[in-house]
């Protein structure tokens, strides 16, 4: 049986990426080949990939509360590298990964 693959949607952007069930937010968000998305340390315990879940499902592990209050994470903002899809999602990009996945870089004149 194949894994499920969910659409995220980064609405600062406006681009979309599949993500397996199997993988975290973050881990899918990498392979859009995009140089410079900080991706830390992939464990929770840098906070640099935290977003904002606007819509969808997804199942998460315990996120660090150095970096994620149970305010914050009631509310939707969690770590990227701490969450899986188990819908299609919207996510808003926060704190200091956002200079990096939101660049837009300028067609050269």
């Amino acid at each position: 049986m194949a894994t499920p693959t969910f659409n995220v949607l980064i609405t600062d952007t406006g681009e979309r990426y599949r993500c397996r069930s199997d993988q975290t937010v973050l881990a899918g968000m990498e392979n859009l080949g995009r140089k410079g998305i900080p991706v830390g340390c992939r464990q929770g315990g840098c906070g640099v990939c935290k977003v904002a879940v606007l819509s969808g499902e997804y199942q998460a592990k315990v996120m660090n509360r150095d970096h994620i209050s149970k305010e914050d994470e009631a509310a939707g903002r969690v770590l990227a590298c701490r969450i899986r899809p188990s819908s299609d999602l919207e996510v808003q990009v926060l704190g200091s990964m956002k200079k990096n996945v939101c660049y837009v870089r300028k067609p050269a004149a």
